[in-house]
């Protein structure tokens, strides 16, 4: 078997995919990337099909060793790379030969690198899909959810490339920046008070430490939240207001119903922004027409062959 050794997994590393889809009706949330543009960024430095499984690496701190000849490539959190000691790019892909040691530092800024392989990591799919999903042990290297652990061997295939390339710095975010992030408003918008809405954007809020893959917590002055006397379905993306009033902002490992009140929807390429601010770092939301959204969502599958 050909692949990589996980010497150390960092404290919390995936194995994602472009999601588990189709399940939703049966209470299976979708899992994947937190960040879809860093995840696609390094896929299509690599040649790699839409969604071709990656790991989703939180923080850094990982260490693998090669058992062959292949190309990998880095996006995402500004972390130091180093291949047997000699620095690498982020944002960049770069040749790994069979015996050498990739370390990764951990985040200075933004919160989540993904590391994919030339042809993708290799693992038996659950319900059509490699995305962990740790709550609902699904998933993963093993089937099972679990993250990856010191001694498991992520398989892939040999690869010979052109050369080394790089994501345009144009398209490289700036991660210690506060986020404008923009807001579809929606759902129960109109059950908020005028002034709840326009305080909703005036002001900034802070993330939350209890934030995870299911949901980016935000703190700041309560909105005052209209009732909901039914659950109804939720995606990626929706602002759900809690009974005190503090916004909470759906990701990848959402459940699938919810009964909070929605105030409206974070543009979908805004999420990975929101995915790499660490805890305490302050946000802001500003109103996006859903028409813009969509044109800005259909030129990026395009771009990237979805």
């Amino acid at each position: 078997m050909t692949g990589l050794a996980v010497i150390r997994p960092g404290p919390f590393s995936l194995l994602q995919d472009a999601g588990r889809l189709g399940w939703q009706h049966l209470g299976v949330s979708p899992a994947g990337p937190l960040d879809i543009q860093a995840a696609a960024w390094a896929n299509r430095l690599l040649d790699n099909p839409w969604g071709a499984p990656l790991v989703e690496i939180a923080l850094g701190g990982m260490e693998l060793e090669s058992a062959l000849d292949t190309w990998v490539a880095l996006c995402g959190a500004e972390l130091d790379i180093r291949l047997d000691g000699a620095p690498r790019p982020n944002w960049s892909r770069f040749v790994l030969r069979a015996g050498q040691r990739m370390r990764l530092g951990f985040a200075r800024s933004g919160q989540r690198a993904y590391l994919a392989v030339a042809g993708g990591f290799r693992a038996a799919p659950v319900l059509g899909s490699v995305a962990t999903q740790e709550r609902e042990g699904l998933g993963g290297l093993h089937g099972d959810g679990r993250p990856l652990c010191a001694g498991d061997f992520l398989p892939c295939m040999p690869a010979v490339l052109p050369g080394a390339a790089s994501v345009p710095w144009r398209f490289v975010p700036d991660y210690r920046a506060e986020p404008y992030l923009r807001v579809m408003l929606g759902g129960d918008a109109g059950d908020f008070s005028v002034a709840d809405r326009q305080r909703f954007f005036a002001r900034p809020w802070r993330l939350s430490p209890q934030s995870d893959r299911m949901g980016a917590r935000l703190s700041g002055e309560p909105l005052r939240a209209p009732a909901r006397q039914w659950s109804l379905g939720v995606t990626a993306g929706a602002i759900q207001v809690s009974p005190d009033g503090q916004p909470i902002v759906l990701m990848a490992d959402r459940q699938t119903m919810g009964g909070y009140p929605i105030l409206g929807w974070v543009h979908p390429l805004d999420l990975g922004l929101l995915a790499q601010c660490p805890a305490h770092r302050t946000v802001r939301f500003e109103p996006v027409r859903i028409e813009a959204v969509q044109g800005e969502v259909r030129e990026f599958y395009r771009f990237f062959g979805r």
